[in-house]
């Protein structure tokens, strides 16, 4: 199975630029033709391949560039910039995404041999792409030209992918979704904590008790994972959010700094400028010209 299959499966559905959900649960497919504009998101725990161009991916003061010849996957919720460096109106950049389901995951190990112990890292890594994985990918997007099967054979092909991710050289890092007392699922319990009290004041020792970490260690596993701090992390999902606030609900900087836990609106705009290189008024000019770009956040 090559590329061009599943290049092919992923253009026939996404016919234009931007991120679309698809009927079949949990599967996202990405179409982008022009290069050089960065997109922040939070991106959730996925499996992602290239059929067709390139992207480099942003997180904290880590860079990871890929194309076809590797498949991403992402174990925790990471506050991402992402920027597609390889595409065209002729050949655009066509990515199949995969989120991940812990429930799934957890049902496929059990019926899984242990594997043996991994380090764990970054929670976002590259490895290289198989023909399977090609295979299966291509298969599941094209269920989405049969809606009547697709409810019946969509869930066995997304089991074939996790058992064949579970197993692979990713094995270790997709696993550790599925262990509660891994550094990825103590790390994943702050970050979950995170996600819903972004707005309160940052509470280092709460967030390290949270995880069943010393404070020392859990910021130093917690920056090998996001390569940022917990602190750092609030923050880009304050800003993200705040960014939201003024696309949809056209909100003033002020007001949107305000609802997601700024008290000075002069800082707000410091660290959003800082974040997403244009202070917010210019940045929303920029967003509101360009909707292809403002649907993906």
């Amino acid at each position: 199975m090559s590329h061009d299959a599943l290049g092919q499966q992923i253009a026939r559905y996404a016919d234009g630029d931007g991120i679309v959900d698809t009927a079949i649960p949990r599967l996202t497919l990405v179409r982008w033709s022009h290069a050089d504009e960065p997109v922040h998101m939070l991106q959730r725990p996925a499996l992602c391949i290239i059929a067709q161009g390139a992207k480099r991916v942003m997180l904290g003061d880590s860079v990871v560039a890929y194309g076809p010849a590797s498949y991403l996957v992402a174990s925790l919720d990471l506050p991402i910039t992402g920027m597609v460096t390889q595409a065209s109106d002729d050949a655009p950049y066509l990515c199949f995404c995969l989120y991940l389901d812990p429930v799934l995951l957890s049902d496929i190990a059990i019926s899984l041999p242990p594997a043996a112990p991994v380090a764990e890292g970054s929670a976002l890594s590259l490895h290289p792409i198989t023909p399977e994985l090609l295979d299966a990918a291509s298969r599941l997007t094209a269920l989405l030209g049969d809606p009547a099967g697709a409810p019946l054979l969509a869930p066995l092909i997304e089991r074939e992918l996790l058992v064949r991710l579970m197993t692979g050289p990713s094995g270790g890092i997709v696993r550790a979704i599925t262990a509660g007392e891994s550094r990825t699922g103590q790390i994943a319990r702050a970050i979950g904590w995170l996600k819903a009290h972004f707005r309160e004041p940052y509470n280092g020792p709460g967030l390290a008790d949270l995880a069943g970490m010393s404070v020392s260690s859990f910021h130093d596993h917690f920056r090998r994972a996001t390569a940022m701090t917990p602190l750092q992390y609030q923050k880009q999902l304050r800003l993200q959010a705040a960014r939201t606030l003024m696309l949809a609900d056209r909100l003033d900087a002020a007001e949107a700094g305000f609802r997601v836990g700024y008290d000075s609106p002069s800082q707000f705009s410091r660290e959003y400028r800082r974040l997403f290189g244009a202070p917010p008024v210019r940045d929303m000019g920029r967003l509101r010209a360009m909707p292809q770009v403002a649907m993906a956040i």
